[in-house]
């Protein structure tokens, strides 16, 4: 091949020489790039804000279940967002009725799943709880133990849904028939039905 350049040098001279070899060159370099494709990689910062917003996705789409009880116009079980507070429960249970009081329940307090809010009446004892408007759980020594037989007007109102009228009316009942045998005979006491006792048995003590 070199013979062949020279030959041609000599016929079209140095020029055409030069011009010959750049042509070459550009052909090899054409047909052989040296550069590769640019890979486009994402910053490490950027990877983490990704993984952040789909982590608050997930977080924002949970949920809780919390059980409402006490002094508000439809108690019962609502499915309510994980970052909820209590005053949106309330809400969603159709708001307080006249006769709760509301200095006894925190409204700005977060919920939890598997959470219960019971609302106290004016004049009932706030019941011992883990947050305030938030009914105790149903496990031994955590709320107000009290012997129903023996225990005074101001004691039975630190049961939950006992007001000074069914702290009378539960004394009056002793009173005329006796010592009670078993939890269940509270039902026989005018104003205390199966809620009511439903909510009552983890705090009463029948010697």
């Amino acid at each position: 091949m070199w013979e062949h350049v020279q030959e041609l040098g000599k016929r079209y001279g140095k020029v055409g020489m030069f011009l010959l070899f750049a042509a070459v060159v550009g052909l090899w370099v054409f047909r052989h790039p040296t550069d590769e494709k640019e890979q486009v990689v994402l910053p490490a910062a950027a990877e983490t804000d990704a993984a952040r917003t789909e982590e608050k996705k997930d977080e924002a789409s949970k949920t809780a279940v919390v059980d409402v009880k006490g002094a508000v116009a439809k108690p019962g079980v609502y499915e309510v967002a994980a970052y909820a507070r209590i005053r949106d429960v309330i809400v969603l249970a159709g708001g307080l009725t006249d006769e709760a009081d509301e200095t006894k329940v925190n409204l700005a307090a977060k919920v939890h799943d598997e959470m219960m809010i019971y609302v106290p009446a004016k004049g009932e004892a706030a019941p011992a709880s883990e947050t305030t408007g938030a009914a105790p759980k149903d496990e031994a020594g955590s709320g107000p133990q009290v012997a129903i037989n023996t225990a005074a007007e101001e004691e039975l109102m630190q049961l939950p849904g006992i007001g000074p009228a069914k702290a009378k009316a539960i004394i009056a009942y002793r009173e005329e028939h006796g010592p009670f045998r078993r939890v269940e005979d509270l039902l026989n006491v005018t104003g205390i039905g199966e809620k009511t006792l439903e909510k009552l048995k983890p705090y009463l003590l029948v010697p």
